[in-house]
Protein backbone atom coordinates (compact mmCIF):
# COMPACT_ATOMS: atom_id res chain seq x y z
CA UNK A 1 0.00 0.00 0.00
CA UNK A 2 1.42 3.38 -1.03
CA UNK A 3 0.88 6.18 1.46
CA UNK A 4 1.52 9.85 0.78
CA UNK A 5 1.72 12.48 3.50
CA UNK A 6 0.14 15.88 2.91
CA UNK A 7 1.78 18.35 5.34
CA UNK A 8 0.33 21.79 5.87
CA UNK A 9 1.82 24.27 8.35
CA UNK A 10 -0.96 23.44 10.81
CA UNK A 11 -1.96 19.80 10.13
CA UNK A 12 -0.82 16.65 8.32
CA UNK A 13 -2.82 13.89 6.65
CA UNK A 14 -1.72 10.43 5.62
CA UNK A 15 -3.38 9.41 2.36
CA UNK A 16 -3.63 5.78 1.27
CA UNK A 17 -3.36 5.66 -2.53
CA UNK A 18 -5.94 3.73 -4.49
CA UNK A 19 -5.06 1.59 -7.50
CA UNK A 20 -5.59 4.33 -10.10
CA UNK A 21 -3.52 6.03 -12.80
CA UNK A 22 -3.99 9.34 -10.98
CA UNK A 23 -2.58 7.93 -7.73
CA UNK A 24 0.41 6.46 -9.56
CA UNK A 25 1.10 9.80 -11.30
CA UNK A 26 0.96 11.69 -8.01
CA UNK A 27 3.14 9.15 -6.18
CA UNK A 28 5.74 9.43 -8.96
CA UNK A 29 5.78 13.24 -8.61
CA UNK A 30 6.53 13.45 -4.88
CA UNK A 31 7.95 15.37 -3.18
CA UNK A 32 6.35 18.65 -4.23
CA UNK A 33 5.17 21.85 -2.59
CA UNK A 34 2.35 24.29 -3.22
CA UNK A 35 0.20 26.87 -1.48
CA UNK A 36 -3.20 25.96 -0.10
CA UNK A 37 -6.39 27.51 -1.38
CA UNK A 38 -9.78 27.17 0.25
CA UNK A 39 -13.34 27.07 -1.09
CA UNK A 40 -15.93 26.57 1.57
CA UNK A 41 -14.97 23.43 3.48
CA UNK A 42 -12.51 22.31 0.83
CA UNK A 43 -8.75 22.72 0.68
CA UNK A 44 -7.10 22.42 -2.71
CA UNK A 45 -3.63 23.02 -4.11
CA UNK A 46 -1.67 22.66 -7.34
CA UNK A 47 0.09 19.42 -8.19
CA UNK A 48 2.83 18.98 -10.84
CA UNK A 49 0.86 16.44 -12.87
CA UNK A 50 -1.86 16.61 -15.47
CA UNK A 51 -4.23 13.67 -15.91
CA UNK A 52 -7.46 13.05 -17.78
CA UNK A 53 -10.73 12.41 -15.95
CA UNK A 54 -11.08 8.72 -15.12
CA UNK A 55 -14.33 6.88 -16.00
CA UNK A 56 -15.55 7.12 -12.39
CA UNK A 57 -14.73 10.83 -11.89
CA UNK A 58 -17.44 12.60 -9.89
CA UNK A 59 -18.37 15.84 -8.14
CA UNK A 60 -19.77 14.49 -4.85
CA UNK A 61 -17.20 13.07 -2.44
CA UNK A 62 -17.50 10.97 0.68
CA UNK A 63 -15.76 12.12 3.88
CA UNK A 64 -12.11 11.13 3.74
CA UNK A 65 -11.85 10.78 -0.03
CA UNK A 66 -9.00 12.66 -1.66
CA UNK A 67 -9.53 13.82 -5.23
CA UNK A 68 -7.62 15.26 -8.16
CA UNK A 69 -9.46 18.10 -9.88
CA UNK A 70 -8.40 17.66 -13.52
CA UNK A 71 -9.73 21.03 -14.67
CA UNK A 72 -7.22 22.80 -12.43
CA UNK A 73 -4.45 20.20 -11.95
CA UNK A 74 -5.11 20.34 -8.21
CA UNK A 75 -5.49 17.96 -5.32
CA UNK A 76 -8.85 18.68 -3.67
CA UNK A 77 -9.84 17.54 -0.20
CA UNK A 78 -13.38 18.30 0.84
CA UNK A 79 -14.34 18.02 4.49
CA UNK A 80 -17.76 19.66 4.46
CA UNK A 81 -20.02 21.84 2.32
CA UNK A 82 -18.70 24.01 -0.49
CA UNK A 83 -20.53 26.92 -2.13
CA UNK A 84 -22.17 24.49 -4.61
CA UNK A 85 -23.07 21.74 -2.12
CA UNK A 86 -26.62 20.60 -1.57
CA UNK A 87 -27.73 19.67 1.94
CA UNK A 88 -25.41 17.18 3.61
CA UNK A 89 -22.91 16.68 0.79
CA UNK A 90 -19.32 17.47 -0.11
CA UNK A 91 -19.50 18.72 -3.70
CA UNK A 92 -16.48 19.86 -5.70
CA UNK A 93 -16.67 22.49 -8.45
CA UNK A 94 -16.67 19.80 -11.15
CA UNK A 95 -15.93 16.11 -11.56
CA UNK A 96 -12.64 14.89 -10.07
CA UNK A 97 -10.71 11.63 -9.87
CA UNK A 98 -10.79 9.96 -6.46
CA UNK A 99 -7.23 8.71 -5.97
CA UNK A 100 -6.89 8.24 -2.22
CA UNK A 101 -8.47 7.91 1.20
CA UNK A 102 -7.28 9.86 4.21
CA UNK A 103 -6.14 7.73 7.13
CA UNK A 104 -6.68 10.77 9.38
CA UNK A 105 -9.67 12.98 10.17
CA UNK A 106 -10.08 15.43 7.29
CA UNK A 107 -12.13 17.83 9.42
CA UNK A 108 -8.77 18.93 10.86
CA UNK A 109 -8.37 20.82 7.56
CA UNK A 110 -10.68 23.50 8.96
CA UNK A 111 -7.49 24.91 10.56
CA UNK A 112 -5.78 25.39 7.17
CA UNK A 113 -5.75 28.93 5.83
CA UNK A 114 -5.45 30.15 2.26
CA UNK A 115 -1.83 30.65 1.30
CA UNK A 116 -0.54 28.13 3.81
CA UNK A 117 2.39 26.06 2.60
CA UNK A 118 1.70 22.40 1.75
CA UNK A 119 4.18 19.64 0.99
CA UNK A 120 3.29 16.21 -0.40
CA UNK A 121 5.82 13.48 0.21
CA UNK A 122 6.15 9.72 0.46
CA UNK A 123 4.90 8.21 3.71
CA UNK A 124 6.89 5.96 6.00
Amino acid sequence: MTVLVVRFDTVSLRVECLDTDTARSLAAAVPFEARARTWGDEVYFAAPVSVAPEPDAREVMQPGEVAFWCAGDCIAIGFGPTPVSRAGEIRLASAANVWGRSLDDVTALAAVGAGERVRVEAGD
